[in-house]
């Protein structure tokens, strides 16, 4: 059924569910391979830069955020890759999505109330919108 799974994930809790269910999807294709984008925006660089020494605790520091997820995946058997880009995360999950051939994208809501919503948008509903793919958000 599913054969490539796009998966962005930032660590949060929402994410990781949403790789549970990647997992599910794929569980039993040995072909499977789920993705795993974790987009830093700059923001998120500017504080890694302030509170860490190098480059080599920064990448170190971002591995530690998706620990939970790749626990997952490891346990799970599936076959992953995880990759880290740079930009703001709906517009670049959104291009590396339409950039490369997957099955379904999925993505946590992050669980905005309406009013939030509409005033700052929301990755998950940019992503909906956007990607060529089918797009599952898990709550």
């Amino acid at each position: 059924m599913f054969e490539r799974i796009l998966v962005a994930a930032d660590g949060s809790e929402h994410s990781l569910r949403a790789a549970e269910k990647a997992i599910a999807l794929v569980k039993g294709n040995e072909d499977a391979v789920i993705e795993i984008i974790y987009v830093v925006d700059s923001a998120t660089s500017k504080a890694d830069v302030l509170h860490n020494r190098g480059s080599i605790e920064i990448a170190n520091k971002r591995k530690e955020r998706l620990a939970g997820i790749v626990e997952k995946l490891d346990a799970a058997g599936v076959k992953y890759e995880i990759k880290t880009l740079h930009g703001e995360p709906g517009p670049t999950v959104v291009d590396y999505a339409n950039e490369h051939e997957f099955d379904c994208v999925l993505l946590g809501s992050r669980g905005l109330n309406r009013l939030q919503s509409m005033v700052l948008g929301s990755v998950s509903h940019k992503v909906a919108k956007r990607v060529k793919s089918p797009v599952m958000i898990v709550k």
